[in-house]
């Protein structure tokens, strides 16, 4: 194979000139028109501009608030660790990691009530729920707040 038998593998079209003369289709306005905004050089409108009617985002009514302070946890649920753990074993955000329980380790952990649990664990995260610390301690397990 040489260089002048390369062949392109899809077709680009060639760019569109405009402003060359009437018979090229595109000449005299050069495609934008006759009169008005959008035929005037260095002419843009606003993304979203209805032509000085209230545009949407202002006719719509604006409920609700952010709060700047809120923490969203990640929640991982008491049967999820006495299916993934055996007794004894020591949870933490790294085991939990490493089963494939927790998908981010930059949000604080929560640890959850919901489900049994039967094995001694020691668990420790950034909050446990009433329900949750009840159910471990009374098998025998440990609640460890970071």
């Amino acid at each position: 194979m040489k260089l002048h038998e390369l062949k392109n593998t899809f077709s680009r079209k060639p760019r569109k000139r405009v402003g060359r003369g009437d018979s090229s289709g595109t000449g005299r306005t050069a495609g934008r028109g006759e009169k008005g905004q959008g035929s005037r050089s260095g002419s843009k409108r606003r993304l979203h501009f209805e032509g000085g009617q209230i545009p949407l985002f202002r006719r719509l009514p604006k409920r609700g608030f952010t709060n700047p302070n809120h923490i969203t946890y990640t929640v991982v649920n008491v049967r999820f660790l006495e299916e993934n753990f055996n007794g004894g074993d020591e949870v933490d955000k790294a085991a939990l990691k490493a089963k494939g329980l927790l998908s981010k380790m930059s949000e604080p952990l929560k640890i959850l009530g919901d489900g049994e649990i039967s094995k001694a664990l020691t668990v420790r995260a950034d909050k446990f729920s009433a329900s949750a610390k009840q159910k471990i301690e009374a098998a025998g397990g440990a609640c460890e707040t970071l």
